[in-house]
Formats: structure tokens, C-alpha cells, sequence
């Protein structure tokens, strides 16, 4: 028998009944529109001729222009130091964009022609003097102006753009806003200083720091879940909860991009930010409103109950050759170096000292080359009382983050026939069986939207930033300083380290009776 979280939150009047089900087209993003903002606004994208543009903004912006969210007559320039002509820019851009069909194809060429290029320098001042030039062109004699600069940047050239943005292109009268991507520094110090550099030149409500973790659909999903549905919220904390284990999964391993990841490593690239991002969200107290200093202020509450994590409190791990030898190590990769002690691994357990969560542990665990691709928060609920039930399974409610964004909750029922067997069972959303035509946004789309229309709700705050970094910094400068700190080798394709289990499981994770269970196979005439 399996259930349907929706129909059960249904019967108890929790969801609104008009949500659309089979066979009803159904979009999010034409939910939400922007804010009237100038005509001929421009959004300039820095690092235009780079894979983070190709691959993950232009066709974010796209995305926006074909559903109609842009502003109106908007211009999108692209800037980089790469000499091309406009075709060639507009080839290059256009890539990784999808176009299934005649009607995608026209939208895409209508997006094109609002597109245009500038090449320039990063550190000097002429460049950008010509971007201002061109985007006077463009917006023609306008009473007030907008823009939005995007940096798909590294963060070595964060700071001089962001000085010669405001000397030379800042609007003497409108609004600019900056877009900065991560990595925000790499430890406690850099971050501030990266801080420092750019809060005399930009306020921190002209700033975007974008995590796009934050405009995934199922993470901003957690708010209405947790504080939408009182029967939820009720056992949200440390009377009812177990645990919660928060995990990145990823079946490849780094393909040739090695170089770039050694000098982050797993925990940096995907716990400090991302995961990190996500606990917030489950742990936080229930904000006044949606509003997006309410929100913020606290996830940063969270964070500053957050204890420092220790060595002892982690495990990590570097992926070695596939058992039957056809994948390679990360040391195999032609762009690591050869002693690397990079962890491609890491399980962390973390704690909260607050009311609400004191003693339950909070488990990030991330890694390359493992055994499946997944991102997802695993929420025990604690053992049922002994008496009847002789080691039942817990239950255990999931948010399946990507990919087949999905909410289900493991519970225990009565396997049909006569005798008083239990059985696992699932109270299940899965947003393709729900929402058959749903059309998802990208979490780029959302997250540039949200700048659009100047709402900071899924971005990083400065002070969020200082203490999620202040969570880290020791362990990471500990990791980084101690030779003998070396990660565990475990087999490309495979869960990670084979001290895994034990870490869970002397963390409060149960994990052999809630894994790998299988659907019950019943005979319809009535023979168990």
C-alpha cells in the first residue's frame, strides 16, 4: 500500500485544494513578475566569455525572457577580456541554451538581439568607461536608470571590478545592484577582507551574494512545510527528532578539473555554503514574516548557536580507483598534485545549543565519485516506545532537493492479510507524479529574478557569511596545517569511507532498518 503525503495533508485541510493535479499546466514562474522598473533596463553580465555565464546565467536570463519577467525593453551586455565579434558572442552564449522546438527557437533569437558585447580589462579604468558608453547607447535619454551587474568572476578580481563598477558605471541617478558569486574568501580572515574591500564601494543592500542552493525549489520549499502545517511543526524539535542528516551525492569525480577543486576540497566547495545553507533552514525559528531581514536574521541566530566544529566531529575521505579498475583515482587526474591530502569526502556531525535542538545531531555529509547522485535532508523521528513493537523502524520524514524533487515520509502500517505484520510505507509527494506539467524554475532564475525585483530573502548577509565561516575556519585551517590528518581512501562508485556506518551510527543515525528497503510483494487473491 502506498499513500500520498498530499492526500493525507489534504484530508487534514492543510494544503490549499486548488493546486492544479494531472493534466493542468502549471508554471511557478508566471506566478511572480517583476517590480516596474525603467524601460531599457540593463543587466550586465562580467565574465561573459567564461563556462559559469555559458552554462548557468545566460541561460537563467533566457529562462526569464521567455517567460516574459524581464523588464521591459530590457538589455543584456556581456563584458569580458576576450576579444570577439557579436556573432561570435552571441554564438557562444546561446550553447548551452535548449531550444525544443520552433517556437523555443524564436524566443531565443528575440533574446539574441537584446544581447551585445564589450571586451575590456578587469583592473583598468578604460574599459569599463566604454561599458558605461555602450550602456548610454542602449538605455537612451531615460529619466532614471537601471542596473544589474552579474560578476561570473573568480574572486581574485572580485574587489577591482567592483571598484571600477562604481567609479565608472554607477548611474548618477537609479539603481545598480552587483551579483557576486561564490566562494566568498576561504576561511574567516579572507572573507572579511573580501567584506572590507567591498562595503566602502557597494552597501550591503546593492549586494547579492548568491548561493544558488537557496533558489532550489524544494529548499525554499522547507519554509512552508515547517510553518505551514501545524502537525509538522509540532514535533520540530528535539522531543520528537532523532537527527537530521543533511547529504550531497555526486556520481562523477572531478574529470579533469582537479586543479581547481585541490584548492577548495569538498568541504569549502559544498558544506560551508551550500549545506550549510540548508540546515539553516530546517533549524531556524519560525521568522515574523517572509520578509527578507526576517528570514535572515534567524538563519543567523542559528548559525551563532552553532558550536565550532572539531576534528573529532569529521570524517574524510579521497576517492580512489573503481573496484574492477575502470574509473580512476582523484590522484589520477593529471591536474592534482600527487600527494594531494584533498578530501573528495567529508561527513561532519555538528550540534545546535538552543532550546529547540540541544543534543540532536546534525549530520552534513558530501562527496565525488560515490554511489549515486542525489541532494537530500533525512529527518529521524525517534524510536516509538518498546512494548508491542519489537525494533520497528523509525520514521523518517525526506526532502529530496534534486533531482525528482519529492517530500515523503517513511511511516510503519499493518501488511494487509490476517496477521499483525508491519510494514514500511511511504505518505509521498513527487513533483512529477503531482504536478504533471509543472514547469520548475532554475534555481539562476529564481535567485536573478530575486535581484531584479531587489529582494535579498535568498542571498548570503554579511554577518551570515562571518558566522558560517567562524562554524569552519578552525577545522579547515586544522585540516589544511596537520600532515597527519590524511582522508580515508574508498572506491570510486562506491557510499565513501568504510568507517562511514560507524560514524552514523555513533552519531544517532539508524541507518540498516530504513535503507534499502523493498515495496512488500502481496498476493492480490490474499496470501502473504
Amino acid at each position: 500500500m502506498q499513500l500520498r503525503l498530499t492526500d493525507l495533508l489534504l484530508f487534514l485541510n492543510l494544503t490549499d485544494t486548488s493546486l492544479p493535479r494531472s493534466g493542468t499546466t502549471y508554471c511557478i514562474l508566471t506566478t511572480r513578475s517583476t517590480k516596474r522598473l525603467p524601460d531599457g533596463s540593463v543587466i550586465v553580465v562580467l565574465g561573459a566569455s567564461g563556462d559559469l555565464a555559458k552554462k548557468k546565467t545566460y541561460p537563467a536570463l533566457f529562462g526569464l525572457f521567455k517567460y516574459g519577467l524581464m523588464p521591459k525593453n530590457v538589455k543584456i551586455v556581456g563584458y569580458a577580456r576576450t576579444k570577439m565579434d557579436l556573432e561570435d558572442y552571441r554564438k557562444r552564449i546561446s550553447s548551452y541554451i535548449k531550444t525544443p522546438d520552433e517556437k523555443v527557437k524564436a524566443q531565443l533569437a528575440d533574446f539574441l538581439k537584446v544581447t551585445t558585447y564589450v571586451s575590456g580589462q578587469y583592473d583598468e579604468d578604460e574599459g569599463f568607461q566604454a561599458l558605461t558608453k555602450h550602456m548610454e547607447e542602449l538605455e537612451g535619454d531615460v529619466p532614471e536608470r537601471f542596473r544589474l551587474f552579474y560578476m561570473a568572476l573568480p574572486p581574485n578580481v572580485f574587489t577591482p571590478v567592483a571598484q571600477r563598477l562604481k567609479k565608472n558605471c554607477y548611474p548618477a541617478k537609479g539603481i545598480a545592484r552587483v551579483i557576486i558569486e561564490k566562494p566568498f574568501g576561504h576561511d574567516l580572515a579572507s572573507s572579511r577582507e573580501l567584506q572590507s574591500s567591498l562595503e566602502p564601494i557597494w552597501t550591503e543592500d546593492e549586494l547579492f551574494r548568491i548561493d544558488h542552493y537557496l533558489g532550489k525549489e524544494m529548499v525554499k520549499n522547507i519554509l512552508i512545510l515547517r510553518f505551514g502545517n501545524s502537525f509538522l511543526g509540532s514535533g520540530w524539535d528535539k522531543s520528537r527528532i532523532a537527527s537530521v542528516q543533511i547529504t550531497f551525492k555526486e556520481r562523477f569525480g572531478t574529470e579533469g578539473r582537479g586543479g581547481y577543486f585541490d584548492k577548495f576540497g569538498i568541504i569549502r566547495d559544498v558544506m560551508q555554503n551550500h549545506l550549510l545553507q540548508v540546515l539553516t533552514m530546517i533549524a531556524m525559528e519560525r521568522p515574523l514574516s517572509f520578509d527578507a531581514e526576517d528570514i535572515r536574521d534567524e538563519k543567523v541566530r542559528v548559525l551563532k548557536a552553532m558550536r565550532v566544529i572539531s576534528p573529532k566531529d569529521v570524517i574524510l575521505g579521497q576517492y580512489d580507483k573503481s573496484e574492477d579498475g575502470t574509473k580512476p583515482s582523484y590522484l589520477d587526474d593529471d591536474t592534482v598534485p600527487k600527494d594531494s591530502r584533498c578530501p573528495t569526502f567529508a561527513a561532519i556531525v555538528t550540534h545546535i545549543q538552543n532550546e529547540r535542538w540541544e543534543g540532536v545531531p546534525f549530520i552534513l555529509k558530501a562527496g565525488k565519485a560515490l554511489d549515486d547522485g542525489k541532494v537530500e535532508v533525512r529527518i529521524q523521528f525517534k524510536d516509538v516506545t518498546s512494548g508491542i513493537f519489537n525494533n520497528i523502524p523509525r520514521n523518517e520524514l525526506v526532502i529530496r532537493i534534486q533531482p525528482n524533487e519529492s517530500v515523503y515520509l517513511k511511516v510503519n502500517t499493518k501488511l494487509p492479510g490476517l496477521s499483525m505484520k508491519t510494514s514500511v510505507t511511504e505518505l509521498d509527494l513527487t513533483y512529477r507524479e503531482r504536478y504533471t506539467d509543472l514547469v520548475i524554475p532554475e534555481a539562476y532564475e529564481a535567485l536573478i529574478l530575486d535581484a531584479i525585483n531587489g529582494d535579498h530573502s535568498n542571498f548570503v548577509r554579511d554577518d551570515e557569511l562571518d558566522a558560517s565561516w567562524s562554524i569552519f575556519t578552525p577545522l579547515l585551517h586544522h585540516i589544511d596545517q596537520n600532515k597527519d590528518f590524511v582522508p580515508s581512501k574508498y572506491p570510486y562508485g562506491s557510499r565513501g569511507p568504510a568507517e562511514l556506518d560507524d560514524f552514523l551510527k555513533a552519531n544517532g543515525y539508524t541507518r540498516a532498518q530504513n535503507e534499502g528497503y523493498q515495496w512488500p510483494q502481496t498476493n492480490l487473491n490474499g496470501n502473504l
